[in-house]
């Protein structure tokens, strides 16, 4: 929004009052209240519970099939109690601080995971031959209008796929 020299940055019409914090859920109570009346607050809780629960739920299984991966290459004593500390931990931790700072770890924890992946493409990218191979010989089946495809790791030079061989 544009403002002249010396003026707030504020909303052209702002049917709440002003005190009205813009990363609090109250414009969705509001809205939720314009629509259906006294439902607002009730509704807001109810989801912000339903998905704080699913998403807790969802880290922590990624969080144990991560920890179950690694537990390939090398042990530590207790690892699975360890992560339960810090799955609860955290969510202690987040449930006493503000939204804001919460926010700010969940914006961390995302940008961090989207750069992990954007290096594991990468790696996939330049190291993974055999998929490009499989890739290139699935279009040139299409291309060919094969009804059946079929996939032989062997003609295509790929090792160590025996569970595709017939």
């Amino acid at each position: 929004m544009l403002c002249a020299p010396g003026e707030v940055d504020q909303f052209i019409i702002q049917n709440l009052p002003a005190a009205t914090e813009a990363d609090s859920p109250a414009f969705t109570q509001f809205a939720v209240e314009s629509v259906f009346p006294a439902v607002g607050k009730p509704f807001v809780a109810v989801a912000l519970f339903f998905f704080a629960f699913t998403t807790v739920l969802a880290y922590y299984y990624i969080a144990e099939t991560n920890v179950a991966y690694l537990r390939r290459f090398f042990r530590v004593p207790g690892e699975m109690v360890i992560l339960k500390l810090l799955m609860m931990g955290s969510i202690f931790y987040g449930a006493i601080k503000t939204a804001g700072l919460a926010w700010g770890l969940g914006d961390i924890g995302v940008g961090l995971m989207a750069w992990l992946n954007i290096v594991a493409i990468l790696i996939l990218f330049f190291m993974g031959k055999p998929a490009l191979k499989a890739l290139k010989d699935y279009e040139a089946q299409r291309k060919a209008g094969v009804e059946q495809y079929s996939f032989d790791p062997e003609a295509l030079g790929i090792k160590n796929a025996d569970f595709w061989k017939n």
